[in-house]
């Protein structure tokens, strides 16, 4: 079987998307997915997604993370699907999908930006040195003096797997504030086991946990990350947060096909 495939990246986050609306990829081969998520063997990706039809919204998205497990949601992806659907004519400039954690809004403006509706957000846990959220996925949030200097796959690895976060683990992001609205992020992706050049959900968590720890008091807030710049934008009232939206580019790179021997 001969499937084909398209390759976009959102700030250096990369994804193989793949057209699943006949239902023909073998969804349950985890081996697969991570074969082809393998950047020596396979095409090479932090994440598969799969756009599959919805019986009254425009799409679903499925997402695997580069280990082949499915996973929970990915922000970065949310906005490469989006810009994935419009090619396909599936959409215009404006959609309505469902991902693994709901139904999720989402527009692309005359700049080719897409703004993703995140969930909203009501519970934010803050430690001693951290702040732990789930913005779609669950994140740790540390802030730090210089995040240069941090070795992000060895001591993401450490609070990943530590007791805190049991066997699921949870996502990590070190944060340096560059400006009264403005950080510079790293993430650690679990699924992945390393560090990512960007991470959609990481730095929406990262922009609500740096206003509710009061860094910032501005609700529009500019991330660089490794691979570009993201800005999240959010409310705020007495429930928590909500009208969250991750707004950045969606690349196209390539489109390819593969033959998978069933």
């Amino acid at each position: 079987m001969t499937v084909h495939f398209s390759k976009y990246q959102g700030t250096g986050n990369d994804f193989v998307i793949i057209d699943n609306r006949s239902l023909d990829f073998p969804k349950d081969n985890t081996s697969l997915v991570h074969r082809l998520c393998d950047r020596k063997f396979g095409i090479g990706a932090d994440g598969l997604i799969l756009l599959e039809n919805h019986p009254t919204l425009d799409f679903t998205m499925v997402y695997y993370n580069a280990d082949g497990k499915l996973s929970s949601m990915c922000g970065n992806g949310g906005r490469c699907v989006v810009a994935f659907a419009k090619a396909l004519t599936i959409i215009s400039s404006q959609t309505s999908f469902e991902a693994v954690d709901g139904v999720h809004h989402a527009s692309i403006d005359g700049e080719g930006l897409v703004h993703l509706q995140m969930q909203d957000v009501q519970d934010i846990q803050t430690g001693a040195d951290f702040t732990f959220l789930d913005t779609g996925s669950p994140h740790h949030v540390s802030l730090r003096d210089d995040i240069r200097e941090v070795n992000v796959k060895e001591e993401g690895a450490q609070i990943r797997y530590c007791e805190l976060y049991g066997e699921a683990g949870a996502n990590i992001n070190f944060v340096t504030q560059q400006g009264e609205n403005t950080f510079a992020v790293r993430t650690y992706e679990r699924g992945v086991e390393d560090e990512t050049l960007s991470c959609g959900t990481g730095v929406t968590a990262v922009a609500l946990a740096m206003y509710d720890s009061g860094k910032t008091n501005d609700t529009s807030i500019a991330l660089a990350v490794e691979g570009g710049r993201l800005r999240v934008t959010f409310e705020k009232n007495e429930k928590g947060y909500h009208s969250i939206y991750l707004i950045g580019p969606a690349t196209f790179v390539f489109n390819g096909s593969f033959v998978w021997n069933a």
